[in-house]
């Protein structure tokens, strides 16, 4: 038990690209190629579905604050739902319950950006596999890239232009709160008031402010990306349209 919950862990320390990280990447990947076959079930069937996957992914964020808060590190400069991620996850299990549109257009872009870039560079320190902080990481994030996925491949949905505007709009009105919430309490959620410690893909940006400009540059181009399969649907759906 100490070698999967411990707090001074002694194991083997995360590594980068890995067997381990490669095998919770590839686990991911198997899981929305299963999640597929559910596309010709009945509602019951894919309710059921939504609401194991909320559940899982409720109870696996509550259980990393349960684990901070038992080992004296849960602060308000570290735990509160603020980063991009962490309100998502809770978000999602409403998205995935009540199948709310207005949340899966924030989860499909914000979501899987974040998420992506959390599960190529994760912040977990030195807790490798088969650490509990390891799991819950894959876990939190996988589902969160999982939960846009499936509901736009299962359920149907999908975003417009009008989605990625809006996104935009609030996500940046939000970062700006959360910069004076930083200044007041001296955290650094969303990464706005300073670079994280870890490794991540802001290192190869300039120093704050300058890399906030970048970051809005890389987010745009990750949701231009997020939103191509539409642009090409939509393309071939209008010229299959001109040609009948």
């Amino acid at each position: 038990m100490q070698a999967f919950f411990g707090f001074d862990y002694t194991g083997e320390p995360f590594q980068f690209f890995g067997a381990a990280h490669i095998g919770a990447l590839l686990a991911i990947l198997l899981l929305n190629l299963f999640l597929l076959r559910y596309r010709n079930k009945d509602e019951a069937v894919r309710k059921k579905v939504r609401l194991i996957m909320a559940i899982v992914l409720w109870v696996n964020e509550l259980s990393w604050h349960i684990w901070c808060i038992v080992f004296g590190v849960w602060s308000i400069q570290e735990n509160l739902p603020l980063h991009a991620c962490s309100i998502l996850i809770w978000l999602s299990g409403f998205m995935l319950i009540k199948k709310n549109y207005r949340i899966y257009e924030f989860v499909y872009f914000m979501g899987i950006a974040g998420a992506l870039q959390a599960l190529l560079t994760p912040n977990i320190g030195i807790y490798g596999f088969p650490h509990f902080r390891f799991f819950q990481t894959y876990i939190s994030h996988g589902l969160l890239v999982t939960s846009a996925i499936y509901m736009t491949t299962v359920e149907g949905m999908r975003p417009t232009w009008k989605s990625m505007l809006r996104v935009m709009v609030i996500a940046n009105l939000f970062m700006g709160v959360v910069f004076v919430i930083n200044g007041l309490i001296g955290s650094n959620y969303l990464y706005v008031s300073h670079k994280p410690p870890g490794p991540t893909i802001l290192d190869a940006l300039p120093d704050w402010p300058v890399y906030l400009i970048y970051m809005e540059a890389l987010g745009l181009v990750m949701f231009l990306l997020l939103y191509l399969p539409f642009i090409i649907k939509d393309w071939r759906a209008k010229t299959q349209a001109v040609e009948a």
